[in-house]
């Protein structure tokens, strides 16, 4: 059985800085592509950003340039430094991540439980 567990969410005013972390543990042979998402209630659940297991990245338009996705692999840990925070920041934070459990075994997608994030004006 694997676990996500994500935690450093909170609440932060505006301009403010928050860094998310996630957890990976368990049964886990390796960890392919990572990612952060958010979701407010009535909404989608969106991407915020990816991280493969080389480290490449890619973001949503609305967070570029604010938000730094990074990973350390010997720890299976995922991170999300959130800087310059605004009120539309305000969301659910998931974790995901694609963990092979097994050499033989295809990858099996994982999601955290979700971290609120609350940014004030």
């Amino acid at each position: 059985q694997v676990q996500l567990v994500e935690s450093g969410g909170g609440l932060v005013q505006a301009g403010g800085s928050l860094r998310l972390s996630c957890a990976a543990s368990g049964s886990i042979f390796s960890i392919n592509n990572m990612g952060w998402y958010r979701q407010n209630p009535g909404k989608q659940r969106e991407l915020v950003a990816t991280i493969t297991k080389t480290s490449s990245t890619d973001y949503a338009d609305s967070v570029k340039g604010r938000f730094t996705i990074s990973r350390d692999n010997a720890k299976n840990t995922l991170y999300l430094q959130m800087n310059r925070l605004t009120p539309e920041d305000t969301a659910v934070y998931y974790c995901n991540a694609e963990i092979f459990p097994s050499l033989y075994l295809r990858h099996i997608d994982y999601w955290g439980q979700g971290t609120q994030v609350t940014v004030s004006s």
